[in-house]
């Protein structure tokens, strides 16, 4: 049997991260968790661009423009979208998963959904805490943390992986 898995390293090449500005108290603390992760893996500080987009729905618009000038191994797409009075958050929700999951199958690379997608502002802050969380929920001792750690974990694991695979 032969198994093929991404690690969680360091990969030669740019990573790309794009941070809605819409509920920029939450994404600042999404965008640090990312940062920190991949440095922390061994990605150097000048490998690492950040972006700033207006909201949540307009990072399929920067990753796409990313993603077609081939210059990163990852996009990461950061933001929070809280529930409020309307469906509004789950047209945007719906918008932007199948759009970023459609890019990265189109340029096969990564483009990572770290965007929020909850009920309530304290599930939004309990997502974007300091540790990173478990992984999955599956387990007794889950936990929340934050998700633009495990985006960040998400976009090392999956270039490693990708660079396993048959182009």
């Amino acid at each position: 049997m032969n198994v093929y898995e991404g690690k969680p390293e360091a990969a030669d090449g740019r990573f790309a991260i794009i941070v809605a500005r819409f509920n920029d108290t939450i994404t600042s603390r999404l965008l640090d968790g990312a940062v920190a992760t991949l440095v922390e893996h061994g990605v150097a500080d000048s490998q690492i661009d950040v972006f700033w987009a207006p909201g949540a729905f307009e990072i399929p618009t920067v990753a796409g423009r990313l993603a077609a000038a081939g210059r990163h191994v990852a996009i990461i797409g950061l933001g929070a979208v809280i529930r409020g009075e309307t469906t509004h958050d789950q047209h945007i929700n719906r918008a932007i998963s199948m759009t970023t999951a459609e890019l990265g199958m189109r340029h096969g690379l990564p483009v990572i959904f770290g965007v929020l997608t909850c009920n309530t502002l304290d599930q939004a802050i309990a997502r974007s805490g300091g540790e990173p969380g478990s992984r999955g929920k599956d387990r007794a001792d889950s936990r929340l943390g934050n998700k633009g750690s495990e985006a960040a974990l998400a976009a090392l694991e999956m270039v490693n992986l990708l660079k396993q695979l048959p182009s």
